[in-house]
């Protein structure tokens, strides 16, 4: 039995074991997000939206956003919508070679197994349809913020895609509020920032044509 109760045999195998297995297999010389969407089967949503928010987590170069925030709106509007998962052919044919996804996978999966051990399924109905829908259009919106060149605004909300992907692959609606927190705070960072960037420019122009 797990700790909510339920079976234990009823609870799908963890995502970093999955990810370990496929980085492992030798038979692969190149991982596709097309080998994660049928590999991953009825999770592929919430696995694919982690996948693709996690790097926007930390630092990155300009336009890795808008290139890794395309993904995140297709599969962040297909959980809204309670759609099967799909991605456009010019995204799920973009592959890897195998050495590299498995060292990719190696570096992040002890950080995702760490989450894992924390989340338990509990309060599922915030997990499940129709609720399961709101956290796909609150995914949705965040997406829009990643996707968009707003300096330092794409972390946070990322970091909250995150959580809320987690809590829908393990089912814990507990910290799916936890998630819903940091939404809120990453889309009043990023209109912050739009603000203070909208106020600058409207001062620039001010001054220019005095």
């Amino acid at each position: 039995m797990s700790r909510d109760g339920a079976p234990a045999a009823s609870r799908p195998r963890p995502l970093s074991q999955l990810l370990t297995e496929m980085a492992a297999d030798g038979s692969r010389e190149r991982v596709s997000i097309a080998d994660l969407l049928l590999a991953l089967q009825d999770r592929a949503l919430a696995a694919l939206l982690l996948i693709f928010a996690l790097p926007n987590v930390i630092p990155v170069p300009p336009g890795t956003s808008a290139l890794l925030g395309a993904p995140l709106l297709f599969l962040a509007a297909q959980l809204a919508f309670g759609m099967r998962p799909w991605l456009p052919r010019v995204i799920a044919e973009r592959s890897m070679p195998r050495a590299h996804f498995a060292a990719l996978i190696t570096r992040a999966t002890p950080w995702l197994a760490r989450a894992e051990r924390l989340l338990r399924p509990r309060w599922s109905v915030l997990c499940r349809p129709p609720a399961e829908y709101l956290v796909g259009g609150v995914c949705l919106l965040l997406s829009l913020i990643v996707f968009l060149p707003i300096p330092l605004g794409n972390m946070l909300p990322a970091l909250a895609i995150c959580l809320l992907a987690l809590c829908i692959l393990e089912r814990d609606g507990l910290w799916v509020l936890a998630g819903l927190l940091g939404a809120t705070a990453g889309v009043a960072l990023a209109w912050g920032v739009l603000y203070a960037l909208l106020r600058a420019a409207v001062f620039i122009i001010g001054n220019a044509f005095r």
